[in-house]
């Protein structure tokens, strides 16, 4: 009998041999090479990967359920960390999903900052995936470029909501607080300063020889495959599928913006790093056209019943309840004093039924199912994440190919695992 070395311990037991030597081992889950905590056990022949199997749930942070025990307000702070690459996406599925269950719409303002929002959001996403997945295949200074552009964007998060990551700047109803003016001139200068800094990510990858050797027919994945898979974003596109939920079905206004769906027909590696380059270069065309149709005004609906928190203001210590709403709850109004204890205490109430609302979130259709039971919290919330789903991929990229090409087609799908094991 031919030897057979397993290296996956217990888990795999079930393993039987056959006529040919193999080897079963585990690749991650670790950092760099497998995106994070993701585990690939891989069955290989030689150098040559012959069957691929993910293994997931070593980020499981139990976010959907924790959603049962918030209310609405809350949940916010949630599901912005499950995809902690893009928490604004997070944030505006989630938020236009209990809006459409009050039956409400936000104010103009709020509505074109969260897609200014989102498109900067775009660019940070796919300036890492580029960065780590230049890493992975040995570009290092892909991964300096990367980070050092992506310090920019969250500069201009920093200045709109007081944190880089994880915000919980996008609440029902509106937005946390207003969009301040030093963020609008970060933008500014940001839109003056990407283009060239883009130019020269392009000029360091899209024709180096290695970059290509590494990506080019590699990770293939053809329409016919996405299609049966139920693959979206940057991998759909490659593969010539022009769908994009910006204008598929509209949300936010998306239909009002001028900005091309790219797509090549490549349906590799390489056909996806040039997606996502391209898919930069549109974002910024939508920034821009977000800065022009920015007008003063409110950014919460007119309800206090809805809008919380109330009149919020920066002051010498930080932000918090302006001085007149304070003044007001604590000795003019009792009916305002008792309304403000119960939003905070208790949070909205949401009437009963269910919905499912989906954004274009830089890895594919980012979707939320949330079930309310008329109360002031979910009764069941639950995200159709495109990384869960386009991991579905890895085997038909990876088997037949060879063991170091599991890494590139596994940056090129762009998992984050904190959607994925939420």
């Amino acid at each position: 009998m031919p030897a057979e070395f397993t290296v996956a311990g217990s888990d795999w037991a079930d393993i039987k041999p056959d006529d040919s030597s193999r080897i079963v081992v585990n690749m991650g889950p670790q950092h760099p090479s497998t995106h994070g905590v993701l585990r690939l056990i891989l069955e290989i022949e030689g150098e040559t990967v012959t069957e691929a199997r993910c293994g997931i749930g070593y980020l499981h942070t139990g976010i959907e359920k924790n959603l049962e025990f918030r209310n609405w307000t809350q949940g916010v702070t949630f599901v912005t960390r499950m995809d902690y690459l893009s928490p604004f996406f997070n944030e505006t599925a989630y938020c236009l999903g209990v809006e459409k269950l009050l039956g409400i719409e936000v104010p103009e303002r709020a509505t074109v900052i969260r897609v200014l929002l989102m498109e900067l959001n775009r660019i940070s996403s796919h300036l890492v995936a580029l960065a780590t997945g230049g890493m992975e295949l040995g570009a290092v200074t892909a991964m300096l470029f990367g980070f050092r552009e992506r310090e920019l964007i969250l500069d201009v998060f920093e200045a709109a909501t007081g944190l880089r990551m994880n915000h919980a700047y996008v609440r029902p109803g509106g937005l946390a607080q207003d969009f301040p003016q030093l963020a609008e001139d970060r933008v500014k200068r940001l839109l003056k300063l990407m283009p060239k800094r883009l130019h020269e990510l392009e000029l360091l990858l899209s024709d180096n020889a290695i970059w290509r050797a590494r990506t080019v027919d590699i990770g293939h994945l053809d329409r016919e495959g996405c299609l049966a898979l139920g693959i979206t974003g940057p991998v759909l596109r490659s593969a010539g599928v022009a769908h994009d939920l910006r204008k598929a079905q509209p949300y936010c206004g998306y239909e009002n913006y001028e900005f091309d769906v790219p797509i090549t027909q490549s349906a590799d590696c390489y056909g996806r790093y040039l997606i996502r380059v391209e898919e930069m270069k549109e974002s910024l065309k939508i920034v821009e056209q977000c800065l022009d149709r920015l007008r003063p005004g409110p950014v919460v609906v007119d309800d206090p019943k809805l809008a919380w928190p109330a009149d919020l203001t920066i002051g010498k210590d930080g932000l918090g309840q302006s001085k007149e709403h304070v003044g007001k709850i604590m000795g003019s109004s009792m009916e305002a004093l008792i309304h403000h204890f119960k939003i905070v205490t208790e949070g909205i109430r949401v009437p009963a039924g269910q919905v499912y609302i989906a954004v274009e979130s830089p890895r594919g259709e980012l979707g939320v199912h949330m079930v309310s039971d008329g109360g002031t919290r979910p009764y069941r919330v639950h995200f159709r994440d495109p990384s869960f789903t386009n991991l579905q991929a890895t085997a038909v990229m990876c088997e037949g190919g060879m063991l170091a090409d599991v890494i590139a087609a596994v940056a090129s799908i762009d998992p984050v695992m904190g959607g994925v094991d939420r």
